[in-house]
């Protein structure tokens, strides 16, 4: 029997998706396949954005063919969407064919849930609140090598008025440190080269000993080995001191922060509840620089909240300029039903918010490229992550985040290489192998 699984959104919705390998590997499904040849299919959405969103629906309902030719075939779909008040139901009336629903805070109970579907004609919904227990006890099968990710906590307690999170994966509940520190050292055991902590905002974690992510960081940084150590998402509001300490104690620590500023307007940040100001944010950034020169850092931001102006946008454009950031993802506000923004007036209209994230992407990119181009004559380490096939190229990223390119007559993933970069284009670089 195989498997194939659909997976939306952001790396948390990736590592999700290896625990739901892991889960379907233990109860017999052997492999992964392209969607035609699969015994089971499982969609692991998000609701983040409208359009991963408007994805997901699509992509189920194409399944309606297959469903109706293939006996025997189960269609589950779970994650975020699912767990969002009244979708499941929604899922449930225009998708008949689906078998299994389950929600975000049950991803374990899958392989029970695929017993009772074969046991029984009708469908299976489950979907639960937040537990306080972190630990979902899945074996995951890890695609990422030499890459992997390690939750430190779930769900999020910031309600800022345009995100769905705290709704779809409940309040934040951090694991034990002892097993996180655990999971990091089997993983560099087994050869992994990179270690990223995830979190929906790994400032807020708190061990049940009081133990603090900056105190985290600097225990699992002080695992043997010869790795990098990421961490994502940084809030502002809990940006510290003691962070960019354990960052500039530790050479495994890759000098490279994703903290989201969201936009460069004092009212539309209050309007976002996000509890910090503009120039709380530069100054952290100055602090961080002062500290630590060389390191990048990348961000989130949304153009076109409901009531921003021209000149609050203009606001948004300078920080970009002056917060020097290495690249930034962008995006239109995309109301999210539940949401206290969802509620707000004064939406902006569709053509306003495509020229303002036009403007907006072209000074990132130039921004970027300005960036890149510095690097070339000069020598980097990249982490060495796979193959671009159409390309015949080697690829991996530097501990700033950027991709770099190289050819080699042998395999070299999961290598640290050498690169002397002859090229930038964009956020890519192309180099020779010193």
């Amino acid at each position: 029997m195989k498997y194939h699984i659909v997976t939306y959104g952001c790396q948390m919705n990736l590592h999700e998706s290896e625990k739901i390998a892991g889960i379907l590997k233990e109860k017999g499904y052997l492999s992964s396949a392209p969607i035609e040849e699969a015994d089971i299919i499982v969609f692991n959405t998000c609701c983040i954005r409208e359009n991963a969103e408007n994805h997901a629906f699509g992509n189920i309902g194409a399944l309606k063919k297959l469903k109706r030719e293939k006996k025997g075939l189960i269609v589950a779909v779970g994650g975020c969407l699912v767990q969002e008040e009244g979708k499941a139901k929604l899922l449930k009336e225009k998708f008949p064919f689906i078998d299994i629903l389950f929600g975000t805070h049950n991803l374990d109970e899958l392989g029970d849930l695929i017993e009772r579907k074969r046991a029984q004609k009708k469908s299976v919904v489950s979907i639960k609140e937040a537990r306080s227990a972190t630990e979902d006890g899945a074996n995951p099968v890890r695609t990422s090598y030499p890459n992997a990710w390690v939750n430190i906590m779930y769900g999020c307690n910031n309600f800022c008025s345009y995100c769905i999170v705290p709704y779809v994966r409940g309040r934040e509940r951090s694991r034990r440190a002892i097993d996180i520190l655990r999971e990091v050292e089997a993983l560099v055991a087994e050869g992994y080269r990179e270690i990223t902590l995830l979190g929906q905002n790994v400032d807020s974690y708190r061990g049940e000993d009081g133990t603090t992510f900056p105190a985290l960081l600097d225990a699992v940084a002080s695992v043997e080995g010869n790795f990098r150590l990421r961490f994502m998402t940084s809030h502002p509001k809990d940006f510290s001191e003691e962070l960019v300490a354990v960052m500039k104690k530790h050479d495994k620590i890759c000098k490279h922060l994703h903290m989201p500023v969201q936009s460069g307007s004092n009212r539309i940040l209050r309007l976002m509840n996000r509890r910090y100001t503009r120039e709380k944010y530069l100054e952290d950034l100055a602090l961080l620089r002062r500290e630590i020169p060389d390191c990048e850092v990348t961000t989130d931001l949304i153009v076109a909240f409901p009531t921003e102006t021209e000149e609050e946008f203009q606001e948004t454009l300078s920080l970009v300029k002056e917060a020097d950031f290495s690249s930034a993802f962008t995006f239109i506000y995309s109301p999210r039903t539940g949401t206290r923004a969802a509620e707000m007036e004064g939406r902006i209209a569709d053509e306003v918010a495509k020229d303002r994230i036009t403007r907006l992407v072209a000074l990132v990119n130039e921004k970027t490229r300005e960036k890149s181009a510095k690097y070339v004559g000069k020598r980097i380490e990249i982490l060495c992550e796979d193959r671009d096939e159409k390309k015949g190229m080697y690829l991996g990223r530097d501990e700033y985040g950027r991709m770099g390119y190289f050819k080699s007559e042998r395999d070299r993933v999961g290598e640290f290489v050498t690169l002397k970069i002859t090229e930038a284009n964009g956020i890519s670089l192309y180099g020779e192998e010193v």
